[in-house]
């Protein structure tokens, strides 16, 4: 897939693909230090307050690599409480990427990243401090196939588990992120995320991306429940959610504005019993203008207090 040139948000195009991502998500990591100590202290207590709203910012990915500033700014104005953060231009580093961010008042719930094994370390470290940020999110991409046997997964939650013993040294949290593999793979009769919900370290959390879930042939909401207060955020996203023969090459259905899908998102909602502290909107790709769809999306969570976010919407 091409991915040289800027194409503007109205067309459905992924023109930054994910693969981009692994090569230019450690860009400008130069070393590393511990971070000053915040202790972790686990999951909090279930609200009976809507969840907060994010963006992640992969949803406008092609925008940033044309209009950094613009970008965000916009992003901003619609009244999403924070973002997610996932990738920065090739010349962009960390570090001006966490100073973009603040000038457009933009905060950071969450950020997607390597796991912290080897030299991985460093740009965990240097994210958290870039964007005052201690929920550190390994994105999970590719799939990886050790998912296809149960030695495999073991090992894998074995390595998870390592990189939580790090994050937590370093006064962070870590969790995992999903596609629709970890639901559509069975392991000796269950389905890799069971064993993963088993064997990982109880304070390792689950974003979980309720749109994945549906895509792998699960009711989001009953997943939500199972987790309870292991997945404080939720990836929130909507559009056909089914399965397609290119998923495996990157290539998904041009996805909608919240509430204009297949998803029921009040039902997760509820199934989520007040344990989700951020709901994050995120958009693969797109058929229409991204920024109508982004807008659209925060004006459906929040107009049916689903979530919340810093600018209330009329009805």
């Amino acid at each position: 897939m091409n991915t040289g040139k800027f194409e503007s948000g109205n067309q459905a195009s992924q023109e930054i693909h994910r693969r981009k991502f692994l090569q230019t998500a450690g860009m400008g990591v130069l070393g590393a230090a511990v971070l000053p100590g915040r202790l972790f202290k686990g999951f909090e207590i279930p609200s009976s307050a809507p969840a907060k709203i994010g963006l992640q910012l992969y949803t406008v990915r092609n925008e940033i690599s044309h209009d950094i500033e613009g970008t965000l700014r916009r992003v901003a104005s619609f009244g999403f409480e924070a973002v997610e953060t996932a990738f920065w231009p090739e010349h962009v580093s960390i570090q001006q990427g966490g100073k973009y961010l603040k000038a457009a008042g933009l905060t950071v719930s969450s950020a997607h990243v390597e796991i912290p094994i080897g030299d991985k370390k460093a740009a965990m470290l240097q994210a958290a401090e870039a964007y005052n940020c201690k929920r550190m999110i390994w994105h999970g991409w590719p799939e990886d196939k050790r998912y296809s046997s149960l030695d495999g997964t073991k090992q894998l939650a074995d390595i998870y588990n390592e990189a939580n013993h790090f994050a937590k040294s370093n006064g962070l949290q870590f969790g995992l992120h999903n596609h629709w593999w970890e639901y559509r793979n069975r392991v000796d009769g269950r389905f890799v995320y069971e064993v993963l919900l088993e064997r990982t370290e109880p304070d390792i959390f689950f974003e979980i991306d309720t749109y994945w879930v549906k895509v792998a042939g699960h009711d989001p909401a009953k997943i939500v429940a199972q987790f309870g207060k292991r997945a404080p955020l939720l990836h929130i996203k909507d559009g056909p959610a089914i399965w397609n023969d290119s998923l495996p090459a990157d290539n998904p259905d041009p996805m909608v504005a919240v509430g204009k899908g297949t998803q029921n998102f009040p039902s997760i909602v509820q199934a989520a019993n007040g344990n989700t502290e951020w709901m994050i909107v995120e958009m693969d790709k797109v058929a229409t203008d991204v920024f109508a769809a982004i807008g659209d999306s925060y004006d459906y969570l929040v107009k049916n207090d689903l979530a919340r976010g810093k600018k209330p919407v009329a009805d």
